[in-house]
Parts: C-alpha cells; structure tokens; sequence
C-alpha cells in the first residue's frame, strides 16, 4: 500500500526511483531484481527501468506482470500511474502469444527420398496473427496454413486456425526477428535427446573432501532442466561470481545424461572445467576432451573456447570449426559466461533450437546491447538469486567496495586538457600516483591474497617489476598461465598481477583482495567479473579497490561500472587519497547502505 515511509517512487515513463535511505531499501532492490533494470545509482536516489526484455525474461521464468505490479504496490510510496501498470499487464502478456509447436515432414518435389521438417507458429490472437502475416520479414521465413489434425492436439481452436509454417532450421533466425518487433515467442518444441551417458556426482572429491551439491544449485538446475517436456531445457541461469556456476553445470548434466559440450571463455578455463568434472563427477579422462588452439580432440563430454570456435583462415571465409556444433549428438550445449558469447556464435546458435542448452552467467548485462539475442537464441532466465541473499547465507564472501581517489601531479593535468577523449582516458589510467597507492596498499594488508587487476600492459609491467611478483597477460604462455595460477591457489605467490585475460572463468579460491587500477570505458560487466574474483566463501570480509584519477573522465567511466554491483545492494566506501594515513579510516566498519556512488 502506498506510504510516505516506503523506499519506491514509480513514475509514469516507467522508471523507479528507489530511496537509498529508507528502511525498507534493502528489502525493495532484492524485489525489483527480478523484472526491473539499474540505470543510475547516485547518492540518495537509485533509477530503475522497467523494460520490455526484462518484463519477458521474467515471464519465462515464472514471474509475471501481476507480481511485478504487486511488488510496485507493496513498496511505492505514491499511487502508482495506471499506464505504467497497464504497460506492464499488456507488455508481459505478449510472452506466450505467440508458440513453437511441432510440424510435419514434407518431401519436397523432385527431391528424392529427403524430408525438410517443419514447426509451426501458432497464435490465440488474431490480430497478433495479422500483424505478423503483414511483416515482410514474417513473409520470408512464415507461410500462413492450417494445422493439421496429426500435430493440432493440445493447441486452442485459435491456435488451430493462426497458424504460420517454418523450416525447421529457420527456428532461431525467426525467434530472433520476432523478439525484435516486439513479440517474443515462447519455443513449446519437445528437444532432441543426444547419446545417453551415465554421469553423477561424487560425494567425495578426488583429495577425500567430502561434497555436496548446494540447495540453491540444485534449485537452479531444475528450474533449467524442468519435466523435460515442451518449453524447458533451454535458457539463462543467473548466479553471482563464485556461487558455483559450474557446479551447477555439472548438476545439469548428471540430471541428463547425455553427451555434453562446453564453451567457454579461455584454455585456462577449459582446464579448470575439466579439472572440476574429474574431481566431482565419477567421468574418467578417457570421457572428457580438450577442443582448443592446443589439441582438438572430441570425446563424450568435450570443452572448448568460444576463440577457437570463431577462428577462420580468412576474415572473409567460414569457420571450419562449427562443424564441433553438430558432432557427436549432443545432449546438452553449455555456454560459460554466456553474455561473452562472440557474435558469430549467435548465427551457429541459432541452427543449434533443437539441443537442450544452458547460458551460465553473473550478469545478463551486454555492452553491446546484444540482451534480446540471449534471450532469443540461448534462453530466457529460468533462475536468478540476488548476490547479498547468498553473501547472508556465507555461500559468497562478504565484500568491502572501496573507490580511492587520487589527483594528477600538474604536468599531467596539462597534458589531460589538451588531450582527446580516448588519449585522456588512457592518461587518467595511468596515472604515475597509482603505483605508489598500490604498493602502500599491499603493504597495508600483508595477510591479503592480491590480485592487482588492469587494462593497461605498460602499467603493470612497472607495478609487477617494483613489487618482485608475476604478472599474467595476453602474451603469457597456457602452461606458465597454470603454473602461476597454481603457485597463487597453494600460496606459494601472495600477490598477482593480471590484465582482463582474467577477467573471466578464473577459479582463484582464496584471493581476498582486488585491486582495479584501470578498467575497460565503464564497462558494467567486467566490474562484476573483477569484484567476483574474491566472493569465494572466506570467513573474513574480502576487499575490493578501485584506484580513480579525481576530476577526469575515468570518474564518469567509475559511475557507470558501480551500477551493476549497486543493484546487488554494494555501496563503495570513497577515500580521497592524501597520503598513507587516508587508508586510517579502513579500520572501521562500512554498513551494506553505506556510502552511495
């Protein structure tokens, strides 16, 4: 019920405004995290956005419009405008319109003995059905038809009537186009079982530790999994960094049986997967493969990089290792880190509608804008868990988010003023004051784990050379990558620099203390990314730096990155550096609605 106590205000262009003060503030972001958008998060007020996607992917997961309208009453402090709560009715009611059904096999004259399978389209809406039949791209890949009586069970008298015809193979190209004029289409196609394998879960690792698959893990393999019949088997699972994604993978895949092939981000990465499959399911090394740059084998259960997969020879020539897609029958397709998916894999996707599949990720967040084909081609989100609720539970590390802000020595100043916007954000990067804050800070917190995190090789070069540790970037060979990672992991190194190479599907288990000296142009992602790398549960509370240039571009740049991490519920505590002492002020304690951003 509306109150001048509560936390929201809903406005009538669809943004909220979210009172960082109220006491209820907590409560209300972990509510709006299932259907609303961070779109800027300054000090008292935080603005969300309610958007057609966000409204969808909600739907697919079982949250609807009226639950979101409900959210809105509990926590709005004013009335809320009826055209926003009749958008949000006729927005969500979209999802489903429109459905994938099973269609015939027709053999096409003059082709001999071959058959092209068909799905159909059908709609409960006429004028739903009309609009779409007027679409020119509609009329390229849709041919308007009856169903017919062998495949018609189970549709409505209208879906019976509004019905579209498609090729089989034109399945992800048409959800894809659809999504785009505003209707997204709700895939009800019974998928394709791959060859059974027998996999589970161990009880005890490999070293004798003993082993369990967390409740929300298994929750979230579910939700993706389903009763296996029409509409489950495909989609999004939304898990903070260090919750175990991989786990839940390997959950997955034990609940179905079946051949499996990963994509994922790097060979690191690669390695780490194989390394976790050996140690916690009962699959052998005789069963697992390695598909990279180094050895391309493919086995039952096979793990790749989304580089080698977008290789080619030629800019202008095709990719001969899509053909790993459609190898070996898959059961299942796991993409890692799926908002990393390159764009070329979309297209591949898109052939891939009939493969159970899952997008493992900590952020649906897209800089390029590419949201709708995740949705589309991969799946809506069928699971997602707000980051503090599991930091409660002390399945992730409790965080401290500290930004420190320093100045420009004043021939640095000079040279920023005259600069380009590009050449200003490098010169605020690297700012010569950021090595010495660097080293004061290692030496601060001498029991801390470091990772020394940025965009910038120059740079870090310098920092690691002054510091005596290793550095990992781009040009660091696999095997020496492993070695240093491994030398972090048993303590053998305390302190890691590492450029974005590491931004992504890195297990380093006990770094409890990150600091970003430069970043990619406000990029909301690889701020999650970064801050993940020390959510791994620790009994003591894990330290996240950002070192800014005050005053200069990277400040705008800062903002934006925080925006993701502010939607979480973390606030960044900010230290205007004047020398060691300003680090005094660390001793005490940051509250979860600290200081805003």
């Amino acid at each position: 019920m509306p109150g001048i106590e509560n936390p929201l205000i809903v406005q009538s262009d669809r943004t909220l405004l979210l009172d960082v003060h109220s006491p209820r503030a907590g409560e209300c972001r972990a509510a709006l995290i299932p259907f609303a958008e961070l779109v800027s998060s300054p000090e008292h007020l935080h603005t969300y956005q309610i958007s057609s996607l966000s409204l969808w992917n909600a739907e697919s997961s079982g949250f609807t419009g009226s639950q979101a309208i409900e959210v809105l009453r509990e926590f709005s402090r004013y009335e809320i405008p009826d055209s926003v709560a009749v958008w949000i009715e006729e927005t969500s009611c979209r999802f489903g319109k429109l459905r994938l059904v099973p269609g015939p096999s027709v053999k096409p004259e003059g082709c001999g003995e071959a058959c092209e399978e068909y799905l159909y389209l059908v709609s409960n809406s006429e004028s739903v059905f009309r609009q779409i039949e007027m679409n020119a791209f509609a009329r390229k890949f849709l041919v308007s038809c009856e169903c017919s009586a062998e495949f018609s069970q189970g549709l409505s008298e209208n879906e019976r009537q509004f019905c579209f015809r498609l090729l089989l193979t034109d399945r992800g190209i048409v959800k894809q186009n659809l999504l785009k004029l505003g209707w997204p289409v709700k895939d009800d196609v019974p998928l394709q079982d791959g060859i059974p394998l027998d996999i589970s879960i161990r009880t005890e690792t490999l070293s004798g530790k003993p082993f369990e698959v967390r409740q929300y893990q298994k929750e979230a393999a579910c939700a993706l999994v389903g009763n296996r019949g029409p509409g489950t088997g495909f989609g999004t699972i939304v898990l903070p960094c260090g919750a175990g994604k991989t786990i839940v993978g390997m959950e997955i895949m034990s609940l179905l049986k079946t051949n499996t092939l990963i994509v994922t981000t790097n060979i690191t990465a690669v390695h780490q997967w194989i390394n976790e499959l050996l140690d916690k399911t009962f699959l052998d090394a005789s069963q697992i493969a390695e598909y990279t740059s180094e050895c391309k084998e493919i086995k039952p259960v096979t793990v790749a990089t989304y580089q080698i997969l977008t290789w080619r020879p030629d800019k202008n020539g095709p990719y001969p290792h899509f053909s790993l897609f459609r190898r070996n029958n898959w059961g299942l397709v796991i993409y890692d880190e799926v908002h990393m998916i390159p764009a070329p894999v979309f297209r591949i996707a898109a052939e891939l509608q009939a493969v159970r599949r899952v997008g493992l990720t900590a952020t649906l967040v897209r800089e390029d804008g590419c949201e709708g084909h995740v949705f589309s081609l991969v799946g809506p989100k069928r699971y997602d868990v707000p980051w503090k609720e599991l930091e409660k539970a002390q399945w992730i590390a409790r965080a401290e988010c500290v930004e420190v802000r320093l100045t420009l020595s004043g021939e640095k100043e000079l040279e920023y003023a005259v600069a380009g916007n590009r050449e200003k954000y490098r010169i605020a990067s690297e700012n010569p004051l950021k090595i010495k804050v660097v080293q004061e800070l290692v030496e601060l917190f001498p029991g801390e784990k470091i990772l020394i995190i940025g965009q910038f090789l120059s740079q870090l070069e310098k920092i690691a050379a002054l510091l005596c540790v290793p550095i990992i970037t781009g040009k660091t060979k696999n095997s020496e990558r492993d070695k240093i990672y491994s030398d972090f992991r048993t303590g053998k190194i305390r302190v890691l620099v590492v450029s974005k190479v590491a931004n992504f599907a890195i297990d380093l288990p006990d770094a409890s203390m990150a600091i970003q000296i430069s970043g990619t142009f406000g990029s909301r992602q690889e701020e999650a990314q970064r801050l993940g790398r020390i959510l791994r549960p620790k009994e003591k509370v894990s330290r996240f730096f950002t070192l800014i240039s005050r005053g200069t571009i990277e400040e705008d740049f800062g903002s934006n990155r925080q925006k993701f991490l502010a939607e979480q519920g973390y606030s960044y505590r900010i230290i205007r550096y004047d020398g060691k002492e300003s680090f005094a002020e660390l001793d005490e304690p940051l509250g979860i609605e600290g200081c805003g951003l």
